[in-house]
């Protein structure tokens, strides 16, 4: 054996040992990878499940808020109803109720009137019985 050859024989056998230094952590990436690869596999199934439940209340929640927008329609046709007959009531009585508290004032004023006048003429008498 020549020195070539001997110097072939360690130069193979450093990098059979460089080989197998590489391979452990390779083989340890290689496990990472595998477990990796499992959990994303069983957040999946477990997200799947969530998901449509999600999807499930998402759509009862609409439902509800088309059933709440059709309260609501009604609730604003029934108020614009309710004001339309107050103010229907207003115009019908709130008018002839105005003129009659107009002529009760009238009358009540009048009345006031010949009560005084009554007096000041029963004063007008009695100040002339008076004198005589």
């Amino acid at each position: 054996m020549t020195g070539g050859d001997i110097a072939g024989l360690i130069a193979a056998g450093v990098f059979a040992i460089l080989v197998a230094l590489i391979a452990v952590p390779l083989l340890k990436l290689g496990k990472v990878f595998d477990q990796t690869t499992a959990s994303i596999k069983e957040a999946t199934d477990g997200i799947t499940p969530i998901l449509e439940e999600t999807t499930e209340t998402i759509k009862q929640a609409n439902g509800q808020l088309a059933r709440v927008d059709t309260i609501t329609s009604n609730v604003a046709e029934v108020s614009g109803n309710v004001s339309a007959l107050v103010a229907l009531f207003a115009a019908s009585v709130g008018g002839p109720l105005i003129k009659l508290a107009g002529f009760s004032a009238a009358v009540r004023a009048g009345i006031v009137g010949l009560r005084g006048a009554k007096k000041a003429e029963e004063t007008v008498k009695g100040g002339k019985r008076a004198k005589k």
